[in-house]
């Protein structure tokens, strides 16, 4: 039998490509079982009262990701994609067994460092993988459905939980899901195939990278931006349900919140990946920055009433959407080929350690001064990301990026 030729580009990968969507649906879908149900399980379950322990959870999940990011860009080169991508899943196995069985808080802990490393390695193989099939013209759409199927599919199972929590156990809800969930994950991931060939061909077409000064530059620009993003993204995980109930918002309410921040961030970065390939990286990153910074002043402004909260976290998910396959999609242009797995990885380190500084500072600071003071500085701290963003050099060419001036993408057969 002879091997189809390897060949770039999203119509010419249709299968693999949408494969690894439904993969990685499911891992937005493992996080999203916790979104809006752990929290109200620290407080009701096991008596947590301070919101810096209840957070303990969501730094242990940033801790195990940001490390397992980081060592998923040399893995992936040594052991393979799929292999990694398997790997992670296995990870997950023993998350629903920690949670149904705990006795003590720290096993929640325990679960969610496992559960970290799992999606550290998944998510990251889904990016990459989908970036080496997709090739340099279309890298932006690509991230934007993969990004998009991870968060709708977080989105619908944090809806799912809080919308049962009334009838159902919150923490048998959990658990329970949880296992099919992993079950049907790593059952797709063995069917994926490896993508070594196709950066292999991409490689050989553009064999030449950007100044190192230019692109360094660019680098740091992109993880400040992604750590201040995933720093208010634990706030929006851990705090945001904690500050609703606390103003007299029901389970309902809180999952309708809790889920759609994610949903709109989901469906939004289809267009949004679209657009960075035609517009640029920086505009998008710029905006979605400043967004979040809105968003997040615009839910201390409303005091908790639901009508606000839900406006905000639609807000919240708009300039999500913006940023965040644009920031990974800006890291793939700066980069080689066979530089984009690694570069990755310590950009995904940077971007996940904002989980761990976020649920710190913010579960530290909510403590101290009270939850409308820490989502404030919240906000005030992504839109001086944004300003850094917009202050940093940048080429805005992303379909010609990483080549220099003398070297052409035509060669590649793109489908």
């Amino acid at each position: 039998m002879i091997a189809a030729p390897v060949r770039l580009g999203l119509r010419a990968n249709a299968a693999q490509f949408s494969l690894l969507v439904v993969v990685n649906a499911l891992v937005g879908a493992m996080v999203g079982l916790e979104r809006s149900a752990l929290p109200l399980i620290g407080r009701d379950d096991f008596g947590l009262a301070s919101k810096a322990a209840i957070l303990s959870f969501v730094a242990a999940f940033g801790v195990a990701k940001a490390i397992a990011n980081l060592a998923a860009g040399r893995l992936a080169e040594r052991a393979g994609r799929k292999r990694l991508l398997v790997a992670g899943w296995l990870l997950a196995a023993p998350v629903p067994i920690l949670i149904g069985a705990a006795p003590s808080w720290g096993w929640i802990v325990a679960a969610n460092v496992l559960l970290g490393a799992s999606q550290g390695f998944a998510w990251s193989m889904t990016i990459v993988m989908k970036i080496d099939l997709a090739g340099p013209r279309r890298r932006g759409l690509a991230l934007g459905l993969n990004e998009s199927a991870g968060y709708l599919g977080l989105a619908t199972t944090a809806f799912a939980t809080g919308a049962l929590a009334g009838t159902v156990a919150p923490r048998t809800l959990v658990w329970a899901a949880a296992a099919i969930v992993a079950a049907a994950g790593t059952s797709l991931s063995l069917v994926v195939r490896d993508t070594e060939g196709h950066v292999d061909l991409e490689q050989r077409a553009l064999p030449e990278t950007r100044p190192a000064r230019d692109r360094d530059s660019v680098l740091a620009s992109c993880a400040q931006a992604g750590f201040v993003n995933n720093l208010n993204d634990a706030l929006a995980w851990g705090l945001v349900p904690l500050y609703l109930a606390a103003h007299g918002a029901g389970a309902h309410r809180i999952a309708a919140v809790a889920a759609l921040y994610p949903a709109i961030w989901g469906a939004g970065q289809v267009a949004t990946g679209w657009l960075s390939d035609r517009t640029g990286r920086k505009p998008l990153i710029v905006v979605g920055m400043l967004v979040q910074g809105g968003a997040l002043l615009s839910l201390v402004a409303g005091r908790g009433s639901f009508g606000t909260a839900l406006a905000a976290a639609a807000l919240l998910g708009l300039g999500t959407a913006f940023a965040y396959p644009t920031l990974i999609a800006a890291v793939s242009d700066a980069v080689a080929p066979r530089e984009r797995a690694r570069a990755l990885a310590v950009y995904r380190f940077w971007r996940d350690a904002g989980f761990v500084a976020g649920a710190v500072a913010v579960g530290t600071a909510a403590d101290a001064l009270g939850s409308g003071v820490a989502i404030a500085a919240v906000a005030a701290v992504t839109a001086a990301s944004g300003g850094i963003v917009a202050a940093t050099r940048w080429r805005d060419d992303p379909a010609d990026a990483p080549v220099s001036a003398g070297s052409t993408s035509s060669s590649l057969p793109i489908g």
